[in-house]
């Protein structure tokens, strides 16, 4: 009985989404949600589906709080009715108009912007989703790899100013020292230096005086 009521539940999902329609809102008035706007669009024909897309937050403009509560912004919507005819004459009759309602609403004066999305399944916008939320992510991955990049160059400039920062310290240090100990005298050595040996050679060398002359070659005279 159980798997016959599935079959049946799955069925009945399939013919809906063959007789149904799908209108496009291009434009989410702020503080309407999927509940007032059911609300609103039920009196029309019966609908089977609702989904509205949360604006970005990077582009979202802020808007006046009421009574101290922050509402959720959306900046597309979907609506699933259960008759293709029915989607269409909504879509062509509310279509620039004005949403009305209490005047004392948040989005009385504002305008609808629905169009009917012909041939178009619920089943494609899920899949359009799926295809937004990998563009929004590899966006994301993009800009979160390019701020990496920056916050490393920033640091290395830092180090690089840090390192020359404290090179600068030491210099004015350095000139500090000399400055307060005054001139540095130069240091002259003198170191004693000997004499050539080939020029005290001559004069040290032992010369006969002429008596120790005259006495050899006088004698060798009388040898003979």
């Amino acid at each position: 009985m159980k798997k016959e009521k599935k079959k049946k539940k799955k069925v009945s999902l399939k013919d809906a989404e063959k007789k149904g329609g799908v209108c496009y809102m291009s434009r989410i008035p702020p503080h309407m949600d999927h509940v007032k706007l059911r609300h609103i669009l039920s009196q029309f024909g019966d609908i089977q589906r609702i989904f509205l897309a949360p604006q970005d937050s990077s582009v979202q403009v802020p808007a006046k709080r009421s009574r101290g509560s922050r509402d959720q912004a959306y900046s597309e919507g979907w609506v699933e009715f259960g008759n293709k005819s029915v989607a269409k004459r909504v879509a062509n009759m509310l279509n620039g108009e004005q949403i009305g309602g209490k005047k004392r609403s948040s989005f009385y004066y504002d305008l609808w912007n629905i169009k009917y999305l012909s041939k178009f399944k619920w089943d494609d916008l899920t899949e359009e989703l799926a295809l937004k939320k990998a563009i929004r992510e590899q966006k994301l991955a993009v800009e979160l790899s390019a701020a990496k990049r920056e916050r490393d160059f920033y640091l290395s400039k830092v180090d690089q100013s840090r390192a020359l920062s404290a090179i600068e310290e030491r210099l004015k240090k350095k000139q500090k020292i000399q400055k307060d100990s005054g001139p540095v005298e130069k240091v002259i050595r003198h170191f004693p230096q000997t004499k050539p040996i080939v020029a005290d050679a001559k004069k040290n060398k032992p010369e006969l005086s002429d008596d120790i002359l005259d006495a050899v070659f006088g004698g060798s005279q009388v040898m003979y």
